[in-house]
This record gives C-alpha cells, structure tokens and sequence, in this order.
C-alpha cells in the first residue's frame, strides 16, 4: 500500500472534453493516447490516474493549440506558458514572481484578469474571467487556481501555505476533489476568485534554475495534477498509517487506532466530525490502487485481484464496479 497514488474524478476529462469540442477535435485521439475510452468517460463515478487525466490535457493543448483548454472565447496559445516560465525562473522573490504573473498574463491574454494585493499581513491574488458563462463546469477556473499556486511553490522549493482559496460560483458536486488539490479551507459564492497568504511568504527566495525548468516544462501538466493530498488532521494520519502498512485486510480500525494512541470510539468520532469513515479511507486507498494497476495493459486483471487480496477475481470485479461504476474489463477496454 506503500506504492499507492490516489486517483482524480473523471468529471475532469469530461469537462475538458467539452472544451475540447469547442476547438473542433475529435474525442477518439484524445482518448485512445490516455488509455481511456468513451464508455468509461460516460460513468460519473469513474475515477482515473493523474497520468490519464495529463495526456487528455497536454493532448488538447498541442491539438487545439490553446492552453486553455478550448474553455474560453480567448485562447492561449500551446507555449505562452513556457515563456512566462522561462521569465519567470529569473526571479528573485516570490513577490516579483506574482507580480510578473500579473503583467504577464494581463498583458497577452483576453480570458481572465488578474490582480496582486498586498494589505497588512496578507497577500492576494485575484482572477476574474472573461466568459464565466462558458467556464460551466469551473474546470478552468479550477486549473488556473491550481497552476498559480502549484508552479510558484515548485519555484521556491516548498509548497506556499495558504489561508484560504475563494470562488465566486457555488459549491460544484465534485467539491471533495477540492481536498486533493488545494491545501486549505475553499470558500463559495464569494466577490472574486483568489489565493491568499501570509505576506511574508513573498519574501522566499526562488531556488530553481533555468536547467530544472526545462525539465519541469517537459513533465508539466503532470505535475500540477499528481498526488497532493490535503486530508483532515485524523484522516490523514489513518492514510498515512494504511500507506506504509504491506497488507489490504489485516490492518482494522482497533490496530490503526493504537497505533494513533486513541481509542477506536475516538477514532470513529473524530472521522465523523471529518465527514469521513475508516472503511470510506481504505476502500479508496484500494479503490486508487486497482486503477493505477489496471493503467498498466500488461498486468492481468486475476493478479491484480490477488495483489488486492481478493478472494477471487470475481469479487474484486463486483468491488470496482461498485467503486467506479464500470468493470475492470471495461476500464481496460481501449
């Protein structure tokens, strides 16, 4: 369990996908190259690896030859963000690299505005899009939130703290992704979209070189989508604690709960308060691990069963079609 990664909603692909058709490319490419499939991408609950959900976008980006993923009437072109990168890497602060991202953007693009805010002890960066109509299924405000603070901690070498994250739309139906993408309290309906931190956070120094962002560049969007998990204080150390164990069905609630010196009544209370469950946490701990195993063409599915500790494949199919509701074979099929 040690070797597991977490997966992402598939609610992702689909809205890139509509972008997508905005730019008049077919879906079949995009698809086949991600090792996904349209039957698959039709169930709500499917989830998929970081890899998957990377090539659909890079595969939008070359094809449509817009960043933004066809999601706006103002496209980027495939490239604006590697020279901002490139400016970007000769910093010296993070306060010049929000304020480079600020006049850089504002200047070549029509889909969003953006604004940097110092005031008292905190720092804010603001966006507000063009065509929020056209962003219905907020991905690309979403994307846009996750590139400004993920790249720029990659700059400083550590991940910016934040206060909290704002947007102006209501809480979607997939907001518990939110908890794998942004570390900190989300809050709806608000005037604006933004990030905001503690002001002297700005005065990191940047660390990276123009040789590290050529390979940063060359690994991108895969980096801003890979495991990030931001879980709960008891949740996250019940997953740490599931991780490192080597076993699926020996580790229980008691033993977990000893292990946190608390009781298993607390532990079960506490992860109540957390909106979660000990059962909830390892069957998507095996959940993520099945979809990563079947990502791999070549492992068979009876063995990924018995990896899985399964009795037989037979109950490991019913598992995953509970989870994602489609079958192993499906999930497979290319």
């Amino acid at each position: 369990m040690n070797r597991q990664r977490h997966t992402v909603s598939v609610h992702f692909v689909r809205a890139f996908l509509r972008g997508a058709s905005r730019l008049g490319l077919d879906h079949e490419p995009l698809l086949q190259q991600s090792l996904l499939n349209p039957q698959m991408v039709a169930s709500p609950q499917l989830r998929i690896t970081s890899e998957q959900l990377s090539r659909v976008a890079r595969g939008i980006w070359l094809a449509g030859d817009d960043e933004l993923l066809g999601l706006s009437n103002y496209p980027l072109r495939f490239g604006v963000f590697g020279l901002f990168a490139k400016q970007t890497v000769h910093c010296t602060s993070l306060r010049e690299v929000y304020r480079h991202l600020c006049a850089f953007y504002n200047l070549v693009g029509k889909a969003f505005q953006l604004e940097f805010i110092e005031a008292g002890e905190r720092a804010r960066l603001t966006m507000r899009l063009t065509d929020p109509q056209l962003d219905d299924d907020h991905a690309m405000c979403e994307f846009l939130t996750l590139m400004w603070h993920r790249f720029p901690s990659w700059l400083i070498g550590r991940r910016i703290p934040l206060l909290r994250i704002q947007f102006e739309f209501s809480e979607p139906a997939h907001s518990q992704e939110y908890q794998l993408m942004y570390p900190c309290p989300v809050e709806f309906e608000q005037p604006v979209n933004c990030l905001e931190f503690e002001r002297s956070t700005l005065d990191a120094k940047i660390l990276q070189t123009p040789d590290s962002l050529h390979r940063y560049l060359k690994r991108i969007p895969f980096d801003w989508f890979k495991q990030q998990s931001y879980y709960p204080v008891y949740a996250r150390e019940v997953v740490n604690i599931l991780k490192q164990h080597n076993s699926y069905s020996d580790l229980d609630m008691d033993s977990v709960a000893t292990a946190m010196h608390v009781t298993s009544r607390t532990l079960r209370r506490k992860l109540a308060d957390e909106h979660t469950s000990f059962q909830t946490l390892k069957d998507n701990l095996r959940r993520d691990a099945a979809i990563h195993l079947l990502s791999r063409p070549n492992t068979p599915i009876a063995s990924i069963a018995e990896q899985l500790q399964f009795s037989d494949p037979a109950a490991f199919t019913r598992a995953f079609k509970s989870w994602t509701g489609v079958s192993p074979s499906l999930y497979r099929k290319v």
